[in-house]
């Protein structure tokens, strides 16, 4: 029986993959000073009961400074490593479904309420508030406290948590690192030249706005075991003319192959409030192709990715290699099972759930 594309094993590194369906990072504002919590290990256990081929941990951010909100997950100290662990145990019983987690500095898009409070920036005297960094004191909307421009010493103590939250995922044996270089974070915002208006070595020229990112590549490149891939998540564009684009993304994915980069996550956007985004099914596609034609490493494309038919044509004409979902495994955990049902493909299921199989589609599991 033909296997669609959607459902064939892909290596990435020397992790495979039994299909080329994988959960992107989504955070859960759940976390407290950092440590994850028993949301966690619910939103996190449903989710690699799926079917998809990995589960990527959200944005954790490898000092507290560098969370989006009071409520994100870090991994920066033992307290916050026995919290992820005790999740990552907890779901290692019953699920094998390989486990990557997203590092990430949310820069000037730090200290900010959790989303369902508004999610405005608070200040730093508040107790949920800090002095959010990044490349230059320009704030990201007009009304918020700038931030304050890292110097070379405050960079390496960042690149250096890196490493450090590197060496933490190994131990905790997760099998994938992704670094957050998209959605105006804090390496997106060195990349951009809307956010970076540095005048020495790591602003002005292309070159210059990619070389702390690239160090931070290589940083943890180094600390992670070298049998486990390490992939990047870029912004593919700002959506606003003179920023970031993708010729620029381009440039800076083969830099990363050069280093050992084992994917490119492409999404788009989030530098920028005067963001022009032109939002539909696929809207990132193209993105996706574009790097994909420039690179030999694997390439993830996200973004309104709903439909069984338009994932497999995503991967079967090659303008990427696997599909990422996030707010659709959200509305449907159960999103792989159904393609597959779909496309008469099957998925692996815990043994628990093996009665739940459709007479309808009497292989759907495996």
């Amino acid at each position: 029986m033909h296997t669609p594309k959607l459902f064939e094993p892909l290596s990435v590194g020397s992790l495979e993959l039994a299909n080329r369906i994988v959960i992107a990072p989504m955070c859960q504002y759940s976390a407290v000073d950092g440590c994850m919590t028993d949301w966690h290990l619910m939103h996190l256990g449903q989710l690699a009961a799926s079917g998809a081929a990995l589960l990527t941990i959200e944005a954790t951010a490898v000092v507290p400074e560098g969370r989006i909100s009071h409520a994100d997950v870090g991994l920066w100290d033992d307290a916050t490593e026995a919290a992820m662990g005790r999740t990552l145990q907890a779901i290692r019983q019953w699920s094998d479904m390989p486990i990557a987690i997203q590092l990430a500095h949310a820069g000037r898009k730090a200290s900010t309420e959790v989303p369902w409070c508004g999610g405005a920036q608070i200040a730093p005297g508040d107790p949920n508030g800090w002095q959010t960094v990044a490349p230059s004191a320009k704030a990201y909307l007009p009304d918020e406290r700038p931030p304050e421009a890292m110097d070379r010493s405050a960079m390496i103590a960042v690149r250096d948590a890196f490493a450090e939250s590197a060496s933490r995922s190994a131990r905790l044996g997760i099998d994938a690192i992704q670094i957050h270089a998209a959605h105006g974070y804090l390496l997106h915002q060195f990349l951009s030249p809307l956010s970076n208006q540095r005048d020495d070595e790591y602003g002005g020229s292309l070159e210059n706005r990619m070389r702390f990112p690239l160090e931070i590549m290589d940083a943890v490149r180094d600390a992670f075991p070298a049998d486990r891939p390490v992939s990047v998540r870029v912004s593919g564009t700002d959506w606003v003319d003179g920023g970031w684009d993708l010729e620029q993304t381009i440039a800076f994915s083969r830099a990363l192959e050069a280093r050992g980069c084992a994917a490119i996550h492409v999404s788009s956007g989030g530098l920028d409030p005067a963001q022009s985004i032109p939002v539909g099914p696929s809207y990132q596609v193209p993105l996706a192709r574009g790097v994909k034609q420039a690179v030999s490493i694997p390439v993830i494309a996200v973004g309104l990715i709903t439909d069984y038919e338009q994932a497999e044509a995503i991967v079967g004409t090659g303008d990427a290699d696997l599909v990422a979902l996030a707010r659709g495994i959200l509305y449907d955990p159960r999103w792989p099972w159904h393609a597959a049902a779909h496309l008469g493909a099957s998925v692996s299921v815990p043994n628990q759930y093996l009665r739940s199989q459709p007479r309808t589609f009497p292989k759907l599991f495996k």
